[in-house]
């Protein structure tokens, strides 16, 4: 099963490639096929990333919500794309 991260990035520009690592670790050690966003280079504009992000989601299965995503408006939109996608979407904590 593949599973895309999701998460805020903008708003935490020292820690969100851990962050990510972090949970794409965690995810891996429960047998997904992990899709990594925060692998993609830094420097594009907002709007470069989103389709790419978008087409990675088209990959997945699943979405993976990190604690956070609420104020991240690439993260919503994802959310959003993703249950028009009606992908299964999981939350971290739950």
């Amino acid at each position: 099963m593949k599973i895309y991260i999701s998460g805020a990035m903008a708003s935490c520009p020292e820690t969100y490639k851990d962050n990510f690592r972090k949970a794409e670790k965690e995810l891996s050690d429960q047998g997904f096929i992990v899709i990594n966003p925060a692998v993609l280079p830094k420097g594009l504009k907002h709007s470069n990333y989103m389709p790419i992000c978008l087409s990675m989601i088209d990959a997945a299965d699943y979405i993976y919500m990190m604690k956070g995503w609420e104020s991240s408006k690439g993260a919503k939109l994802e959310k959003q794309y993703a249950e028009y996608q009606e992908k299964t979407i999981l939350y971290e904590g739950e």
